[in-house]
């Protein structure tokens, strides 16, 4: 099950992560956001050398600030604590791998 990340364990469980990170900006009203979520938790559970979280941006409008998201759902993987990639809207699961694969 992907991590839910508030401002309070951002830092150590994205920014100091030993691992890749998947996080999933999401708003609890957002069709397209429950559409993606399945595969969110899909992912979550089938990867082992990356780590999955979502981050409500209802509830850490700071980290939706900071992160410039304008548009949900959003992904963004990180590593060591860099911002890799990012994509809007609702990806193929296949594509969200690959996205890790960096």
């Amino acid at each position: 099950m992907a991590m839910k990340i508030t401002g309070d364990n951002f830092k150590h469980e994205v920014l100091e992560s030993k691992v890749p990170v998947l996080i999933d900006f999401y708003a609890d009203w957002c069709g397209p956001c429950r559409m993606l979520s399945p595969v969110i938790e899909e992912i979550a559970g089938e990867v082992k050398d990356a780590k999955v979280v979502k981050i409500n941006i209802d509830n850490e409008a700071d980290l939706a600030r900071q992160f410039g998201i304008m548009s949900i759902p959003t992904l963004v993987v990180m590593k060591d604590g860099q911002v890799v990639d990012r994509v809007m809207g609702v990806h193929q699961k296949q594509e969200i791998l690959n996205m890790l694969a960096v």
